[in-house]
């Protein structure tokens, strides 16, 4: 029988298997996880002939190396980068179909921070809850990608997709992100909402799968009191004692003490996932207020 699986030659920065998350437990304290970048992934899936959620790899800057056991099709999306098999480049964007025991180098990003290794059958490893997501908050799913780790391939039972054309990947160079306020707005001064609509913050290097950090004015609170903790969403801007807004991503905790001033509009949220550390943020209110 044919060894459907790939060795991990080379793990990267931060390189770990995710799928769209694992929805429906946020009452139990576990995060939805999943893909910082969904419609890349979905892409990626798209190509090689995958339904959309099955898990993938999600890399982080500077890409990674695996040796599959077994002929198979892949596709690499989210941030561009250059992609090699056995040293002869091959395109990004598109399937590409790698012989048993080549190795498939995924180089660092150009634009962008992470991209997506999609395994025509998909990574099937061992489901928890629901989805084979790594989850760096909760310690759920496969822990990061270490050298030697092999990882599972499922049979291949789809045709990979024609496309026209991929999209380029490419981040903005400001990140726009649209925002609701409320519900703690009212905990922060007049001025500070203004500064939160009309300043710019820049994207923090400690900036990870949990939380979008940011550098820059920071937020005047108007009550000084702090809040029993109560639930978070995945898009909220938390304001820590620190006063710059944190937007929470994929591993965010469930809950949360600090105030939320406002919450992201979830299709702004990949393009969070691709911006790198500097880049300007800009946050656009859209309406008034969220109930409370």
């Amino acid at each position: 029988m044919t060894d459907r699986a790939f060795a991990v030659i080379r793990a990267g920065a931060l390189t770990t298997v995710q799928d769209l998350g694992r929805y429906g437990h946020a009452h139990l304290g576990v995060p939805r996880s999943g893909a910082l970048d969904p419609p890349a992934l979905r892409l990626a899936n798209r190509l090689v002939g995958n339904a959309e959620g099955a898990a993938a790899l999600e890399t982080t800057l500077n890409g990674c190396a695996v040796r599959p056991r077994c002929a198979v099709t892949v596709a690499v999306t989210g941030a561009p980068c250059p992609v090699a098999v056995d040293g002869r480049p091959v395109a990004w964007g598109a399937a590409v179909r790698v012989p048993a025991g080549a190795l498939l180098d995924v180089g660092a990003a150009v634009a962008g921070v992470r991209g997506y290794v999609a395994f025509g059958g998909g990574i099937t490893v061992e489901p928890v809850l629901g989805s084979r997501s790594t989850d760096l908050l909760s310690g759920l799913g496969p822990g990061p990608l270490r050298d030697g780790t092999v990882l599972p391939l499922g049979p291949a039972t789809g045709r990979a997709a024609p496309l026209d054309g991929v999209p380029s990947g490419a981040p903005p160079a400001e990140l726009v992100l649209r925002i609701r306020l409320g519900p703690r707005d009212d905990w922060f001064t007049a001025a500070a909402l203004r500064t939160l609509a009309t300043r710019s913050y820049r994207v923090s290097s400690a900036s990870n799968r949990i939380g979008l950090r940011t550098e820059g004015p920071p937020l005047e609170r108007a009550v000084p009191d702090e809040l029993p903790s109560e639930g978070m969403v995945t898009g909220a801007v938390q304001v820590p004692p620190d006063g710059r807004p944190v937007v929470f991503l994929a591993d965010h905790p469930t809950t949360g003490g600090y105030p939320v001033i406002a919450v992201v509009r979830q299709r702004d949220l990949p393009a969070a996932a691709q911006a790198t550390p500097g880049t300007p943020v800009r946050f656009l209110p859209v309406r008034r207020r969220i109930p409370s």
